[in-house]
């Protein structure tokens, strides 16, 4: 994709370097960008071992932080490697002070797939430009959806907790949506040109907080309908709101707190017609909280589902998509669609391509037959499909991967940037507004080396106090009020 220009305005449409992903990103272990990722550490690592079971100094369960909530040990325990005596046995719930470290490393992979997308070079089917086309549109997905993992886990993953929420967790999802929002519109106005996922994720946290209340089959039934439902409304409310051939991919910028109309215009972007609107985003977000729900990724048998679904969905989104375009007759009636309503098109190489650039990869309103299409951003519920299928088979990898202790201890410098998602999400969009990089691989090289440099060396300075976890994710977590009520005194140790 190209840079989203971003033009002087908040609400800007263009071709852009969508993946302000995560910034179509990223929760408890999570966005992390978000915690968005790893604010759920709320004791350091010493005085975790010593109150193992318990997520914050009162005892209570962290459910503040929907994006980090799994601690992981000072000496970074490979997924699943816990003893009986620290994890309460093989059929114990995991414990909330150990961080999953697979998928802190999977969410460091989706930051710097959205780091290629801003600064890398263009994703070309030849040489090393093969991974790039494989993480071409799905980093923001993949963030996104280990967003909604990070929520589940942090309230129990597979096994949740009972009773009620402790009081003030709605306050507490309050405080994290203003701040993710206020941080969002705040890089938004740097006009780097990156479309800056995190005033989306603060909508995004909100819809989630009254789903998380939900069974299991009742979650899973939700993640299933929305996967579907949420890409077609937003085709039939298209030409509604005045974009049935043009307008989507936009983001808001402080105009949305400024004026009643620049307000309106936002919720538009959020809901609607922006780069990562909720309709056909928060999908994502669901059905990570029903996975986290159906899979204990500390089981030995976790790493083999999620590769075995992933690699079924992929097939489906992909495949249905090229069977529909091409022996269901659906590329003839686009391009019938495309000279009826986008004459602009019908002369270049690949008339469908020229039509979802020109929407930053959304589809257009014009023809039910866009719904068909599988191309990157394009919003559709083949895409969908299929970048579900992407982000199970990436935290198969990694679930698989940290189940050896050896392995896990190699990944510990990518588990560490994936703790900070939102702090290098964050320094990310504003070195490549000041510093303006050329696109290509060196860029792109140094950015992810002085990450894991960065990373590395503020875990070690900070160890030994809740800095250690990232400064937007240790803010974030300082602004969160404690838990109280009855569920708040609960301990997970068995």
């Amino acid at each position: 994709m190209t840079d989203k220009a971003a033009a002087g305005t908040a609400d800007t449409v263009g071709t852009t370097d969508r993946a302000g992903t995560t910034d179509r990103a990223g929760a408890e272990n999570a966005p992390d960008v978000t915690d968005t990722n790893g604010t759920a550490d709320a004791t350091d690592s010493a005085s975790a071992t010593g109150r193992a079971g318990t997520a914050n100094a009162t005892g209570a369960p962290d459910v503040t932080d929907p994006t980090g909530a799994m601690r992981m040990n000072s000496a970074g325990a490979a997924d699943g490697a816990q003893s009986s005596d620290r994890a309460g046995g093989a059929g114990a719930p995991p414990t909330p002070g150990r961080r999953l470290i697979s998928v802190d490393v999977a969410r460091a992979i989706a930051v710097f797939a959205m780091f290629a997308a801003h600064i890398g070079p263009p994703a070309k089917p030849e040489g090393a430009g093969h991974l790039l086309v494989a993480f071409d549109g799905r980093a923001p997905a993949i963030f996104t959806l280990i967003a909604g993992l990070s929520l589940t886990l942090s309230r129990g993953g597979a096994r949740p907790r009972p009773g009620p929420p402790p009081a003030g967790a709605w306050r507490s999802t309050l405080i994290r949506c203003a701040v993710l929002a206020a941080l969002g519109l705040a890089l938004t106005e740097l006009r780097s040109g990156i479309a800056v996922i995190l005033t989306f994720f603060a909508l995004y946290f909100l819809a989630a907080e009254p789903l998380a209340r939900l069974g299991t089959r009742a979650l899973t039934a939700v993640a299933a309908v929305s996967v579907v439902a949420g890409p077609v409304l937003s085709y039939v409310l298209g030409p509604f709101f005045g974009y049935r051939v043009v307008g989507r991919g936009r983001y808001p910028g402080f105009e949305a707190v400024t004026s009643w109309s620049g307000f309106t215009d936002a919720l538009d972007t959020l809901l609607l017609s922006g780069a990562y609107p909720w309709l056909t985003y928060f999908p994502y977000v669901v059905v990570g909280m029903a996975l986290g729900r159906l899979v204990d990724l500390r089981r030995p048998g976790a790493a083999r589902r999620l590769l075995g679904w992933g690699a079924l969905a992929t097939l489906a989104g992909h495949g249905l998509s090229a069977l529909a375009l091409g022996p269901g007759g659906g590329r003839e009636v686009l391009l019938r669609a495309i000279a009826q309503s986008h004459a602009y098109a019908v002369n270049t190489p690949d008339p469908v391509q020229a039509v979802l650039n020109r929407q930053a990869g959304a589809i257009p309103s014009t023809s039910w037959a866009w719904l068909l299409v599988d191309g990157p951003y394009s919003q559709t519920p083949f895409e969908t499909v299929a970048n579900i299928g992407a982000s199970l088979l990436l935290l198969g990898l990694t679930v698989a991967v940290c189940r050896s202790t050896v392995l896990a201890a190699l990944l510990r410098p990518l588990a560490v940037v994936g703790t900070m998602g939102l702090s290098v999400y964050a320094v990310h969009v504003v070195a490549r507004a000041e510093l303006h990089p050329h696109h290509g691989w060196p860029a792109l090289g140094a950015f992810c080396g002085v990450s894991l440099v960065a990373c590395a060396v503020w875990a070690f300075v900070f160890r030994s106090t809740p800095l250690r976890r990232g400064p937007l994710e240790w803010a974030l977590h300082a602004l969160m009020p404690r838990a109280t009520g009855p569920a708040a005194g609960r301990s997970r140790r068995p």
